[in-house]
């Protein structure tokens, strides 16, 4: 489908961008880089001697979400655990670098900060070391975190439900988060995982990839058929106001309920790097329902924003100003 927005359309979502205030709930990590090269194999094993040149850190998981959210003009607020430990104090110095707002991050000592450590010779990615815990969060953790959430929802206008199955998302947490969002008129956008894809009941939009609907419907998605009853049967049994499927190089496919499915095809032109994009379309989303554009048009920049992440290697955040003149140009 062809959408084009006017300029003055563009022009209001631009400025209603600035300042809406986004939960972001799940699953917070740290990215870990060490970059450097090989010149010898170890003594001790056959196997190659990185000599780090330059070790840097980032956001990953939800807080990747909430620095995305950042970047669009928005005011997140990251809820969610990190342990007592020198990734979680790395964390915590990236939120305050950020200038994030971080009273929803509760310390756990009884987990690890979940970190994703990248070593990288030359252009090789090498090995990747992941500390974590998938247990799910205490009763004691959950309580904080929703009273946190509770506490605080009445100057949000959207929450985003950021799930990587790492423990944080929990059934209860989960139907607990959608009821007071619901009871307080909050729009809730939620991107699953495979553990509680279907307890995501009654949101506003849900979001899955192409391999987690494959995965939890036991089917292979591999022709527009197979999409539209991927996607209906997803809206049904989650009872979503909208479903947004992401199909990678073949685009998204909406979903509302009664109403025609919509196609929109990938704006990436060259794609360098896919990781990451998936962070970008739920932010995006998220971002242009709360400044009032509706799911199409939502889903139109988030499709745009994917595409322009795309381009670009690594994980790298969607810039607003970098969203909105590419759609601009596009749209003349």
């Amino acid at each position: 489908m062809m959408l084009k927005l006017t300029k003055q359309k563009l022009d209001k979502l631009r400025n209603n961008f600035g300042g809406q205030k986004i939960a972001v709930i799940g699953d917070m990590m740290l990215d870990c880089y060490f970059r450097g090269d090989v010149k010898r194999v170890s003594p001790e094993a056959p196997v190659p001697v990185v000599e780090v040149e330059n070790e840097f850190f980032r956001f990953g998981g939800a807080a990747n979400v909430a620095l995305n959210i950042l970047k669009l003009g928005g005011v997140p607020i990251p809820i969610g655990v990190i342990g007592n430990d020198n990734d979680g104090r790395i964390f915590t110095s990236l939120l305050n670098e950020a200038d994030m707002i971080f009273d929803g991050i509760i310390e756990d000592t009884s987990r690890p900060t979940t970190a994703k450590t990248r070593v990288i010779a030359g252009n090789q990615h090498v090995v990747r070391i992941d500390k974590e815990s998938k247990e799910n969060i205490s009763h004691e953790t959950e309580k904080k975190l929703l009273e946190y959430l509770s506490s605080n929802i009445h100057h949000l206008q959207g929450i985003i439900l950021q799930d990587y199955n790492k423990g944080v998302l929990t059934r209860t947490f989960i139907k607990n988060i959608i009821e007071l969002a619901s009871k307080k008129n909050v729009l809730v956008t939620v991107d699953p995982k495979f553990n509680n894809f279907f307890e995501y009941k009654n949101v506003t939009v849900f979001k899955p990839n192409k391999k987690e609907a494959e995965d939890i419907l036991g089917m292979k998605i591999k022709s527009n058929e197979h999409i539209t009853k991927a996607g209906r049967t997803i809206l049904e049994r989650s009872n979503a106001l909208n479903v947004l499927l992401t199909l990678g190089a073949e685009g998204i496919a909406v979903f509302e309920k009664d109403k025609t499915e919509k196609r929109m095809e990938t704006k990436a032109r060259k794609v360098a790097d896919v990781s990451g994009a998936g962070d970008t379309v739920i932010s995006t989303l998220t971002m242009a329902l709360a400044a009032g554009g509706d799911i199409i048009e939502a889903s139109y920049l988030a499709n745009y924003a994917a595409g322009i992440v795309c381009e670009e290697v690594g994980i790298v955040p969607i810039e607003i100003e970098k969203l909105f003149d590419a759609v601009e140009k596009d749209n003349k």
